[in-house]
């Protein structure tokens, strides 16, 4: 291996290194002493009682792990937004779980916690996947209770969600393993059962404090919403469980005798290891994002037996496509290309931008998967759209718009990995988050915002001293520098995949090896929702 490729490979393992410390800080929850607090009360954590839940060995994807990343630092932070959600599987069977962490502020809801849960009953929906709740929750948190509460995507659609999905005949089962209160008591009873953990477990609408200041009576929490008085007197709930392992082994049993229902039909044959070694990707990446690479090296590293068809391998060559299979998946795949290369007239088009021609071509691309009912794979590197008279001339507005009316209304299931640049246009016209991915997840390297950071970083340098000019404020250079470091400094930490996590632009950050098992788990759980919708572009100007 060359120098070049070491130093690549160093730089990526590093930023690995530091995405898994970051994860191991945040599995811990509120941390240790509370996690101690939940087992002397004889309560299992969110993620151990996922871990016992899902079978063993089985791949597993989690959903927003770094949701709420240095986010409520004035409220002591909520790690993984105080509740955990994996795609896994329960009895062979695909599933979704969402539990709360009762070690982050007593599992209250904070507003990214509305947005996860949101989020994990979205990809149950698209995908007609049971879903599992594993309630332990103080409900909302007060302090914040006009972020979470009242609006359209807030707490209230989560039991809106319930009653949609019952209606599309999505399973839901919920086990009640702490605290269900007010509001969020309407989850576990809208769905298709509930269980409760005896002495841990209790469900009401309002808790004994709050019913004595409304009503004056004196009672505790476990006669008032326990166990035995759901199960055995109002028959809220359905069965009383001795401990979350009891709860959770009933949970296994419902799911050992579910029903399998009609799929989406995706092409898919016996897998095989990609030819080329995937670990090589450390190395192919560039350190620098000014750097050049080809793309196809990454994707014969992605694919099985590294064979890959490419659909007009020498027209529009700033965008690759081209059909493929991952994990046996059957797969069409859109990414940018990063390298400076020259067209059929002898034009040069720059890496990561994407041209008139490849706009192009990528939407005729999109068009034939549609037809072909073949899953759509977006690898993004894309600094935005060409720009300049030659490309207005040529109606780059047009082919982008192409593109992005082919893209939006496909009907086969999307997967976005941001591998590096996602910026302005591009990140829209290679399916970003307003897009409708079924997943969409970033490697460590991945930078998503509207622009670059120097670039965007002399544009607001530009404004502020135009704006202290006019006030009549002479501007040294030294001072110019200054505030251009700090300008830089600032953008560049909202480009990093942290921030887009913590905020859930991103479903996850993963391990590049990881991309073909997150394709692959999301390939199968959109194969359980057959296509309803016919491919139509509606307008579109040739």
């Amino acid at each position: 291996m060359d120098l070049e490729f070491n130093k690549n490979e160093d730089a990526n393992k590093l930023m690995l290194s530091e995405m898994k410390r970051k994860y191991e800080l945040v599995s811990l929850g509120g941390g240790q002493k509370r996690i101690d607090k939940l087992h002397g009360e004889g309560k299992m954590t969110a993620r151990e009682r996922i871990n016992y839940l899902l079978d063993q060995g089985k791949p597993v994807v989690e959903i927003g792990a770094f949701a709420g990343e240095g986010m409520y630092k004035e409220h002591g932070g909520c790690p993984s937004g105080g509740v955990v959600v994996v795609i896994g599987y329960v009895k062979n069977r695909q599933c979704i779980v969402v539990a709360n962490d009762a070690t982050v502020k007593a599992g209250a809801w904070f507003p990214i916690t509305g947005k996860k849960n949101l989020r994990a009953q979205e990809i149950a929906m698209e995908n007609n996947l049971p879903i599992v709740y594993l309630v332990d929750s103080a409900g909302v948190y007060l302090p914040m209770q006009d972020e979470i509460f009242p609006d359209k995507e807030h707490f209230g659609r989560i039991f809106r969600n319930n009653a949609i999905m019952s209606s599309m005949g999505i399973v839901q089962i919920a086990a009640i393993m702490g605290s269900c209160v007010a509001g969020g008591a309407y989850l576990p009873i809208m769905s298709d059962e509930a269980m409760i953990v005896d002495k841990t477990g209790s469900i009401f609408l309002a808790g004994s404090y709050l019913v004595k200041a409304a009503i004056g009576e004196d009672i505790d929490n476990e006669t008032l919403g326990g166990a035995t008085t759901q199960c055995e007197i109002s028959g809220v709930t359905d069965n009383k469980c001795k401990d979350d392992k009891d709860a959770l082994n009933k949970i296994k049993n419902i799911f050992d005798k579910l029903g399998h229902y009609e799929n989406a039909g995706f092409n898919r044959e016996e897998a095989k290891e990609p030819k080329e070694n995937p670990n090589e990707i450390y190395g192919i990446l560039p350190s620098a994002r000014d750097k050049q690479y080809d793309m196809h090296e990454i994707i014969y590293r992605l694919v099985d037996d590294s064979e890959f068809d490419e659909y007009k391998e020498k027209y529009g060559q700033s965008i690759v496509c081209g059909t493929a299979r991952i994990d046996g998946w059957a797969v069409g795949i859109i990414a940018n290309q990063r390298k400076v290369v020259k067209s059929k007239k002898g034009e040069m088009q720059f890496g990561g931008v994407i041209y008139s021609d490849s706009a192009d071509k990528a939407a005729r691309f999109i068009m034939n998967c549609n037809q072909r009912k073949i899953p759509l794979v977006f690898l993004q590197d894309v600094t935005g759209f060409m720009v300049g008279s030659r490309s207005e001339q040529g109606g780059i507005i047009k082919d982008g718009a192409k593109l992005v009316n082919a893209m939006s209304n496909s009907v086969v299931p999307k997967f976005t990995i941001i591998i590096g640049n996602s910026y302005g246009a591009g990140n829209y016209a290679m399916c970003g988050k307003a897009y409708d991915p079924r997943l969409i997840v970033a490697w460590p390297s991945a930078q998503i915002a509207v622009m670059g950071g120097a670039q965007a970083a002399k544009v607001l340098l530009q404004i502020q001293v135009a704006s202290l000019k006019a006030q009549g404020k002479e501007i040294e250079k030294e001072e110019e520098e200054k505030m251009l470091q700090e300008i830089t400094e600032r953008y560049t930490s909202q480009t990093t995949p942290y921030y887009a996590a913590s905020r859930l632009w991103v479903d996850a950050i993963i391990d590049p090896i990881e991309t073909r098992k997150t394709i692959s788990m999301g390939i199968e759980m959109a194969n359980n929702s057959p296509i309803k919708k016919k491919f139509n572009v509606g307008i579109i100007q040739t």
